[in-house]
């Protein structure tokens, strides 16, 4: 009892994480602060430039920003194609990842049986972490593109920064792995217990009371032994030899006839 409880807080608390990094992951989606940077020297005439996956954007230092949408979904190149795909993946996955978790967690008592419900947390475990790695992958990527342009000698095109919604990516799909590995340990371990459980062999024998005897018969086919004898007398029929009829000149039911005391009826004359 006292493990069920362990393990049903840990569920607990491992579905608020999950929920609270996928909330994080979610909220980048629509922050413009993807990458930025400062053009100008002089605090009267400096620009910021900053975008994310969807836009492009401009601000002066009246505070008036101006935002464009890309043009042409066909001439993005293929990195920020994958970077929306991946991000989108990582949102739904994680959705889909709550309901389940939500369904199969021990203190909602909406599934099952034990085993079902820890089936399906299991499946929610593993549901969120593909969406944490999906969107590590997205902001990893993304990070590592802005670092190597920026420290790039060669690029001369304009130089941008990490912006903030690429750290709280991070954190949130950090967040996200860390608590679903707690979850996968937890309910694995009762979700995969049949698979690591030894089967018991079946019976060989079956043992038959009385009130004057007891008696052991071998099942047929249960054993390994009555399946290799049955299995080599079927490839090495040996015949059963007939008993001699006859031994010398004396058969074997005259020799039984003799052996056998017969009970003579007893007469008044015996006793005198």
């Amino acid at each position: 009892m006292k493990y069920r409880t362990l393990v049903m807080y840990m569920e607990i608390g491992s579905f608020v994480s999950c929920l609270s990094g996928w909330i994080l992951v979610s909220s980048t989606l629509a922050i413009e602060y993807w990458t930025w940077s400062e053009v100008g020297s002089v605090v009267l005439t400096t620009g910021n430039y900053y975008s994310n996956l969807w836009m492009d954007c401009v601000s002066d230092t009246t505070g008036v920003s101006d935002c464009k949408y890309y043009p042409s979904l066909l001439a993005l190149p293929v990195f920020l194609h994958v970077c929306r795909a991946l991000a989108i993946v990582s949102v739904i996955l994680g959705f889909w990842g709550a309901v389940l978790a939500f369904i199969g967690m021990k203190c909602t008592k909406i599934g099952g049986s034990e085993l079902a419900n820890a089936r399906v947390t299991f499946a929610a475990s593993i549901t969120y972490l593909a969406s944490g790695f999906s969107g590590l992958i997205v902001y990893s990527w993304w990070g590592n593109k802005v670092r190597s342009e920026f420290v790039d000698p060669n690029f001369r095109s304009q130089k941008f920064e990490i912006g903030a919604a690429v750290f709280i990516g991070w954190g949130g799909s950090c967040l996200i792995i860390a608590a679903a590995s707690v979850m996968c340990y937890f309910s694995g371990r009762e979700a995969l217990s049949f698979i690591s459980g030894k089967k018991r062999p079946p019976r060989s024998y079956v043992t038959a009371r009385t009130r004057t005897r007891t008696r052991t018969y071998m099942l047929p086919g249960s054993s390994r032994q009555a399946r290799t004898l049955a299995a080599s007398s079927r490839r090495t029929p040996k015949p059963t030899p007939m008993p001699p009829l006859w031994s010398g000149n004396v058969s074997l039911a005259s020799k039984k006839t003799r052996s056998v005391r017969t009970a003579q009826p007893l007469s008044m004359d015996s006793f005198v």
